[in-house]
């Protein structure tokens, strides 16, 4: 497990003396940035990361506890090991001892889900579902494509549930035996990134996957997401514009309020649905009204509320 991490201090000066650039973001910056990862490390040492909120029944409680209960398939030994590689953090402090926990408290666990879960697919938890589709709840840290990702997970689910409906033998032409196995089609219709959870469509067969993918093109289904920002918006929902670009090579977008070469325009609604001054956090319903690559993220950071936890700069 990556528990080594590289730190450096960022050369971000150029940016707090960009007088185009917003002034509570600098502040924001300046607060929560002191000391950055490296991107190449962060998505290494983050891949396998599961975060978790401390609730109120377990504040006194100690790490061990908390974690055994949250976690099916992790064992003591596991556990153990992982304190003392300090891959565990309580409120982005490494921790190496069996500490004491407080409601809110977050808990951050390096490990793979194959340690955590007994079976990795009570990840799945499927609010709909017919003859034509798949609609499940997505979990955090977890992506919806690739290795050990939702689509992964949700497949294995359906080859053990088709395993377990059709456990006799069946008879070929030939009058051998051999055991009879359809082929799972179970593919995604659209995609959430890895620490944002939500609805998450899936198809059941090739004609839905087209219909649907047509309808997400060209915009016949609504998506409304909600997110907690740092700061409070001064107006209570309001339509923003701005320009996008991507830069494939850093991965990573930047956002300008006047169109610029290779810029494409975007558009993001808001809505302040909850307000809390004590923490000075704000909790948005978002609709997109364009979909772009970090959308969101980008465009609520570049007005002066980024969403909590996001640790890119954009």
């Amino acid at each position: 497990m990556f528990s080594k991490k590289i730190e450096f201090i960022p050369k971000i000066e150029n940016l707090l003396l960009d007088n185009s650039f917003n002034e509570h973001y600098k502040q924001y910056l300046v607060a929560n940035y002191t000391f950055y990862f490296d991107r190449f490390f962060i998505l290494l040492y983050t891949y396998f990361m599961r975060e978790l909120i401390v609730e109120p029944k377990y504040n006194g409680k100690k790490l061990n506890n908390f974690l055994l209960d949250s976690f099916d398939g992790l064992c003591l030994n596991v556990l153990y090991k992982t304190l003392r590689k300090k891959d565990i953090r309580v409120n982005d402090i490494k921790v190496s001892e069996n500490v004491t926990l407080h409601t809110n408290d977050r808990v951050k666990v390096f490990l793979l889900d194959e340690q955590l879960f007994k079976n990795a697919t009570t990840l799945i938890d499927i609010v709909y579902e017919d003859e034509n589709i798949i609609v499940v709840n997505k979990p955090c840290g977890i992506e919806v494509v690739g290795e050990h990702s939702l689509t992964y997970y949700l497949k294995q689910f359906y080859e053990k549930k088709n395993a377990d409906e059709n456990t006799s033998l069946e008879i070929t032409s030939n009058n051998s035996f051999s055991n009879f196995k359809e082929p799972i089609f179970i593919e995604p219709c659209h995609r959430l990134d890895r620490n944002t959870t939500g609805l998450t469509l899936f198809a059941k067969n090739e004609q839905a996957l087209s219909i649907l993918l047509e309808k997400f093109k060209n915009r016949e289904i609504e998506k409304i997401y909600r997110a907690t920002v740092y700061g409070i918006p001064t107006q209570k929902e309001q339509l923003l514009n701005a320009y996008l670009f991507k830069d494939h090579k850093k991965s990573i977008v930047y956002i300008s309020n006047v169109p610029k070469k290779g810029y494409v325009k975007i558009a993001t609604y808001y809505k302040v649905l909850e307000t809390n001054v004590k923490e000075h956090t704000s909790v948005l319903e978002v609709n997109l009204l364009t979909g772009k690559t970090h959308q969101i993220r980008a465009h609520l950071a570049y007005i002066g509320h980024p969403i909590i936890g996001d640790r890119k700069v954009w």
